[in-house]
């Protein structure tokens, strides 16, 4: 080996994490995962205990967030999306394996596909995918600023447009970016498959000790947050659909929303699953509701396609995706700022603020639990093969749904007669309205027990995916089982986390919670980019020198 070969090191390929030998804890961080029960637990007490305390500080930390990192949101998400398309045409980047170089592909394509969509988005399709096409519809930077109007026929794509932009490309170029981040080093360089890492080229062997479990820590806490967010839209959802098949009006209150009884009915069910099928494992019962729930998912589809406005959807499928990606580049960088004179500037800075820092906090806070859930299924596939499955295809998935369940929507509303049946609906029963609309009483009774059961595999598949990945990193990275004890309090914390924000604040609550844990994670998530990056150039170097960049996971970790 000449000189020059010399200079050159290995990469990191042991990353010691402390874990217990013994005791209820044993294979676990206990620093991480005591730390992390703590907070959460923690933020439950407090909830409830002291309602109107809380609400006043989670209100007063949103604003802080709202008002001053309003930007860094905007651009860290561009960055995302920016970092995916880099690595996917970078020759260097695109034909490595997330994995040793002779791995293959666990799952099949579909069920890839599957897990994907049903663990990333697939719970806020049934609610969104008509909800938010109709709000943009009403309002949005266009209708603002003077350039459509509202409710009006000139505004139907700029609906779809900022519908696109919140689920399209930006969502799933988050994920991605963790997923690659966990997999490149687990599965190349046989380091723990937890969050930290993945900051390995930045911070080295220091990730033993306090810096990565505070990462970690941050990680676990923000999945938490994010797939409470999700559960959240999910539960008023789902205490519709009970409420129209006729389980009883006990669980609606005089608003037409879930009752306090509603909430807890639907947590303890939804939960309770949740927690049995993650007891099953990634393989059975989460690979099992992931396939009933993209059949499921077609079928519904498939009704809107072909029952619903299907001219209406396919033009705002083709044009409003062309609208979308024409106006990309402007929706991603631009930063509305008020100047407080309550006008249109602090009409588009309040407009961004509910909506689109929302959802990139959303996405990011969501990122670790996908990341990760990404990372376990995509080993053997080529980073260029997982940026376009895991960011193109899903989106084009989230653009169908929107396009078609949407589009119907509006176009009842604007040409089939509804007359404010499914606009004036609350927005988890927009979509049970509609299909009660266009099938009547017997028919929409049917199609509600459909929903309510492929709502049910999403939450499902969502929890359970979220309780797994929440022990791994408290288990240092170890895909192996889990305690039984450990997967069962953090079912019972998740759901009381939704329970005790849904009842105190109502869905407000979990989102500011989940806006403020986000922020944390998602400087975390700009040194994974940076991290990830400079991985492949050092590997690209190594490899052109005969250096060894990939090595086997160790068996054991100590």
């Amino acid at each position: 080996m000449s000189n020059d070969d010399n200079k050159i090191a290995e990469p990191l390929t042991d990353l010691p994490i402390k874990t217990a030998d013994t005791g209820f804890y044993s294979g676990f961080s206990v620093d991480v995962t005591v730390t992390a029960k703590l907070a959460v637990g923690g933020l439950v007490i407090w909830a409830v205990a002291f309602p109107e305390q809380a609400g006043t500080v989670l209100s007063g930390f949103n604003s802080f967030i709202l008002s001053n990192f309003a930007s860094w949101y905007i651009y860290v998400m561009a960055l995302f999306v920016l970092v995916c398309i880099g690595l996917a045409i970078w020759p260097a980047a695109g034909r490595l394996k997330i994995g040793m170089d002779d791995d293959v592909p666990e799952f099949s394509n579909f069920s890839w596909f599957s897990m994907m969509f049903g663990a990333g988005i697939g719970v806020g399709m049934l609610t969104w995918a008509v909800a938010e096409p109709v709000y943009h519809f009403k309002n949005n930077p266009d209708v603002i600023q003077g350039l459509a109007t509202e409710a009006g026929a000139d505004n139907v794509l700029n609906a779809y447009k900022w519908s696109y932009l919140h689920w399209g490309f930006s969502a799933w170029a988050s994920y991605a970016i963790a997923g690659l981040g966990l997999g490149y080093f687990a599965y190349r360089r046989g380091l723990p498959l937890t969050i930290r890492s993945s900051l390995t080229p930045l911070f080295g062997s220091s990730l033993s000790g306090w810096l990565g479990h505070a990462i970690d820590i941050v990680a676990v806490i923000a999945t938490i947050l994010g797939v409470a967010q999700t559960l959240g839209f999910g539960v008023e959802q789902f205490v519709a659909g009970m409420a129209r098949i006729g389980i009883g009006d006990w669980l609606l209150n005089d608003q037409g929303t879930a009752s306090s009884v509603g909430i807890i009915f639907a947590i303890v069910v939804i939960m309770g699953a949740s927690t049995l099928s993650a007891l099953s494992g990634v393989g059975k019962g989460i690979k099992w509701l992931s396939n009933l729930n993209m059949v499921l998912s077609i079928f519904l589809l498939s009704f809107f396609l072909i029952f619903g406005s299907t001219f209406f959807g396919l033009h705002a499928l083709f044009v409003g995706v062309w609208e979308y990606l024409l106006a990309l580049p402007g929706m991603l960088f631009t930063v509305f700022r008020g100047d407080g004179a309550g006008g249109v500037a602090d009409s588009l800075e309040g407009w961004q603020g509910g909506w689109s820092v929302f959802y990139w906090a959303w996405w990011v806070a969501f990122a670790p639990f996908v990341g990760l859930f990404l990372a376990r299924i995509s080993r053997g596939r080529t980073i260029r093969e997982f940026v376009l499955g895991a960011v193109i295809v899903p989106a084009i998935m989230c653009f169908v749904w929107f396009s078609f369940a949407g589009g119907t929507a509006i176009d009842l509303e604007l040409n089939g007669g509804a007359n404010d049946v499914i606009f004036s609906a609350s927005d988890g029963d927009k979509i049970f309205a509609m299909t009660g609309f266009m099938l009547g009483e017997l028919m929409g009774w049917m199609m509600a027990i459909v929903i309510v059961v492929l709502l049910m595999t999403y939450l499902v598949t969502s929890a359970d995916s979220a309780v797994l990945i929440v022990n791994t990193i408290n288990a240092a990275g170890d895909e192996g089982p889990k305690a039984r004890p450990h997967i069962i309090f953090w079912g019972v914390a998740l759901g009381m986390v939704v329970a005790a924000l849904l009842l105190v604040g109502g869905l407000k609550a979990i989102q500011t919670a989940m806006v403020i844990g986000a922020l944390p994670f998602s400087l975390v998530m700009v040194l994974m980019c940076i991290a990830l990056i400079k991985a492949i150039w050092r590997d690209s170097i190594r490899s052109s020198h005969g250096v060894q960049s990939t090595f086997a996971e160790t068996e054991e970790v100590n």
